[in-house]
């Protein structure tokens, strides 16, 4: 990037930058020298009270006109070009050297369009008026000699150097505002490159930032397509929306030039016999797409006009094709790593479910299953529930969840939960000797991991009578407490001591609870999936799930699992295994099941 300041102060024009105050800034070496002043004099004084009027000419009106065009390029924002004016200039010694000028005041303006500063050029033109001056008067006088033809000729020579000095500062200027705006746009498109999750997204974001921002008419992207000679170009811009075409790999297309790694540079289409990259450009850039391991494809940027695309023009083109490269490579990476999520989520769903079996039909029993996997991708859960009967007439309920998110506490889940239904089956005995067990057998089998359980168990009393109670016998492994709803709504979480996480002591004894169940009775068992947000604590969590089932005895079992994973857990930013019970009533007219 070239030092603006540097060609500021080695102009040979005098420029002068103030606030919009007519504070002066700054002077160039050539404003400083043409009036006699020094930066350290100058810099952070009123421009009037450096440059005062002439006493010795109280009718000079040089810096009235000077404030008048300054306050009107200020106020309008836009510049404004002055008659040639007399402006005596005070030296050092305190006297006033007689001085004309040719003014010219330029507001600069920010990215809201408000004036920040003014620009003040000031051509020294006092030898060119004397010397007209003098001309005029000999031939008035019938004395206009060759002296004074050669005099009129340098004149004439001078008029057209400061002509000639004028273009190339325009010039310059017109090159450093095309230049930042350039860069200004190139700063918006990187910001929200930033931000596009996938390719549709990036291409959709260079074509409405990255042309504009470039001033282009027109934008298009080559890629490689793996496997294959072929490109596949998506033309961004130029009016006609995003569209993918297929393009040979040695075709004399821009793109395909560039794809294998060579610029293509033309500033009016026509001085060269190459083709455009899309219809009716006038000039085109075609640069490399690399990232830092591998080739891209290319990018192709072009107008409907001729371009300068001097070396800043050019250096902001390769900036911004830098930064297309490094936004693709991250997109593609983006998506290889969903792709593969969406595969091992399948994969590990597909596990899951196929052990989450359809549950038992006991008499006299009501039971529902869900389970809901993660909205996230890559969350792939260790949590599953399990419903079935045992030898002895009883129905065994569990739910569990494995630490972890990923195929392996997948795989692992799917471990202890069948061997906790092999010793439930076997001994056909109390939760807590079913979880006790069950801990033993996971040290002994080399299953290294924690997990949460609760196994809870119906069972009916001996001589059972028609309309007696059941009863709820449970044993809880570190996990949610069951949810109780009475046959008249009233709602309990049966938060008894629960004990340490399978995994973390094998030999620990552990505990069990019973309850009565009468007819009516709902028991929920769930995974805390269930109950835990994010920005929000477990407890909480359980006050919303006791509250949600107040109003679901008289609903089927099946409605109650699917109202409560609306009410509870409508985000789905964890799994969620459901267990619902219902003690089933008698023929009283109520809902069964």
């Amino acid at each position: 990037m070239p030092d603006f300041r540097r060609v500021f102060d080695v102009a040979p024009t005098p420029f002068l930058l103030l606030t919009p105050d007519l504070v002066i800034v700054h002077a160039n070496q050539a404003r400083l020298d043409a009036t006699a002043t020094t930066l350290a004099g100058t810099v952070g004084r009123y421009l009037f009270d450096v440059f005062p009027l002439n006493p010795d000419d109280p009718h000079a009106d040089g810096p009235v006109n000077l404030r008048a065009s300054l306050e009107r390029a200020r106020d309008t924002r836009q510049p404004h070009t002055m008659a040639l004016q007399k402006y005596d200039i005070r030296l050092p010694d305190g006297s006033y050297d007689v001085r004309f000028w040719s003014p010219r005041n330029v507001p600069v303006l920010d990215d809201d369009g408000e004036v920040v500063l003014l620009l003040h050029r000031a051509d020294d033109v006092t030898d060119y008026i004397r010397a007209r001056a003098g001309v005029a008067a000999a031939a008035a006088e019938g004395r206009l000699d060759d002296r004074a033809m050669q005099v009129e000729s340098d004149l004439l020579t001078r008029t057209r150097e400061l002509e000639q000095s004028n273009a190339q500062l325009r010039a310059l200027r017109e090159r450093e505002q095309r230049t930042a705006r350039a860069l200004a746009g190139l700063a918006r498109t990187v910001s929200a490159l930033a931000a596009a999750e996938t390719r549709a997204e990036l291409l959709r974001i260079m074509a409405d930032l990255g042309g504009p921002g470039l001033s282009a008419d027109f934008l298009a992207v080559a890629l490689h397509r793996p496997g294959s000679s072929e490109l596949t170009v998506v033309d961004a811009g130029g009016g006609t929306g995003p569209g993918a075409r297929q393009l040979p790999g040695d075709a004399p297309s821009p793109l395909a030039v560039a794809a294998a790694g060579r610029r293509v540079l033309v500033a009016d289409a026509g001085t060269s016999p190459a083709p455009p990259p899309g219809p009716g450009l006038r000039a085109w850039a075609a640069l490399p797409l690399r990232s830092a391991e591998r080739a891209l494809g290319s990018l192709a940027v072009g107008w409907y006009r001729p371009q300068p695309l001097e070396d800043d023009d050019v250096r902001v083109l390769e900036a911004f094709a830098a930064q297309c490269g490094q936004a693709l490579d991250r997109v593609a990476r983006l998506e290889q790593e969903r792709r593969q999520a969406r595969a091992t989520r399948s994969l590990a769903e597909a596990l899951q479910r196929s052990m989450l079996t359809d549950p038992p039909r006991p008499e006299g029993l009501g039971i529902a299953v869900r389970y809901r996997p993660a909205a996230q991708e890559a969350r792939v859960g260790g949590d599953w529930y399990d419903a079935f009967g045992t030898p002895d007439g009883a129905t065994t309920l569990v739910v569990g969840d494995v630490t972890g998110h990923d195929r392996t506490a997948a795989a692992l889940m799917g471990q202890l939960r069948n061997v906790l239904r092999g010793i439930a089956h076997a001994l056909g005995s109390d939760p807590a000797r079913v979880l006790s067990t069950l801990d033993r057998a996971m040290a002994g089998l080399g299953i290294s991991t924690l997990a949460s359980a609760l196994v809870a168990r119906i069972e009916s009393p001996s001589g059972r009578a028609p309309g007696s109670e059941r009863v709820l016998r449970w044993s809880n492994a570190g996990h949610p407490p069951p949810l109780l709803v009475g046959p008249d709504g009233t709602v309990e979480l049966l938060e008894r001591p629960h004990d340490v996480l399978l995994g973390v002591l094998p030999d620990a004894r552990r505990s069990e609870h019973t309850l009565p169940l009468p007819p009516g009775a709902t028991v929920v068992l769930y995974t805390d999936g269930l109950v835990e947000r994010r920005g929000s604590t477990l407890d909480e969590g359980l006050h919303r799930l006791a509250a949600a089932a107040g109003d679901l005895p008289d609903l089927p079992v099946e409605a109650v699992a699917d109202t409560l994973l609306a009410r509870v857990a409508p985000d789905f930013s964890d799994d969620v295994a459901l267990v619902v019970l219902r003690v089933l009533r008698d023929g009283s007219g109520t809902v069964r099941g």
